[in-house]
């Protein structure tokens, strides 16, 4: 390994927010040796099976999150791992809650812990909001489609922790109750989320 690899990595890991899969550095042209190398030279973090980080960079506020956007690239971060990134719940989630496509493949992560609900094209796609953690885009759906999607999956997560988002979202700054309803429409939850509306506003 020369200083010009180790260089070289290094140029193409900062034009990637400072991480890399194992797979996008050899299709960036980063050899095994020198990605191994660098690692038990500690140059790079192992932030997951596979997710480098350049060890000089600060830590990652959510090194899960952004494990799984790497590694699941269709992954959507939904129910309460999408209520606590909007900061509607007093659940601290102790796995990673993902939604993907009935045509995806199943995962293979072994960390995060995940749990995954499949959903079907049109209510997989709706209400996906692309955001930024430390530098890393990932999905996650709105505030308006993570409640309805807890009333859609009152039965995995508690009505209670429904309630609580919806009891949450009704005090947030700018929110949006028509876009509430639309995405309630979508998960076929309109009627329950309506009464429940017409009880608390």
């Amino acid at each position: 390994m020369t200083n010009q690899a180790i260089d070289r990595a290094n140029e193409l890991f900062s034009a990637h927010a400072g991480i890399l899969k194992t797979s996008q550095a050899l299709a960036l042209g980063i050899a095994p040796r020198t990605l191994y190398a660098m690692r038990d030279a500690g140059l790079l973090r192992q932030i997951s099976r596979g997710v480098y980080q350049l060890a000089d960079q600060e830590p990652l506020s959510n090194p899960d999150l952004i494990s799984v956007a790497k590694r699941i690239p269709k992954a959507v971060i939904c129910l309460i791992s999408a209520l606590h990134f909007h900061e509607l719940t007093t659940q601290i989630p102790h796995k990673i809650y993902i939604a993907l496509p009935q045509s995806a493949e199943k995962p293979r992560l072994s960390f995060p812990p995940l749990d995954i609900i499949w959903l079907s094209s049109k209510v997989y796609s709706a209400g996906i909001c692309e955001q930024t953690i430390d530098e890393i885009p990932i999905k996650v759906y709105s505030a308006e489609k993570t409640v309805a999607d807890c009333f859609k999956f009152r039965n995995k997560i508690g009505i209670e922790v429904a309630l609580e988002a919806l009891k949450d979202y009704l005090k947030m700054p700018g929110r949006d109750i028509e876009q509430l309803i639309f995405f309630a429409r979508v998960d076929r939850v309109e009627t329950m989320i309506v009464h429940y509306l017409e009880a608390l506003l």
